[in-house]
């Protein structure tokens, strides 16, 4: 089978940046943590069924809209 070195995985990085950009790579990143976390707590049974699951709003974009004239 054959093995992930260094190379493919600089080059995977580069696609995701391409993909996703600067700016929304920490939004991403916080978000598969956060479902990784919760998902381990529903797996040992930490997160019970009568708890409601916490939402977070989606934060606003950084990015600076263009105002039309």
């Amino acid at each position: 089978m054959p093995r992930i070195g260094p190379t493919e995985l600089i080059i995977v990085l580069v696609i995701i940046l391409i993909i996703f950009g600067v700016g929304r790579l920490g939004e991403i990143g916080g978000a598969m943590g956060k479902g990784i976390r919760e998902f381990r707590r529903g797996q040992s049974g930490e997160l019970q069924a009568d708890e409601p699951a916490s939402v977070d709003e989606p934060k606003p974009s950084r990015r600076k809209r263009k105002e039309k004239a």
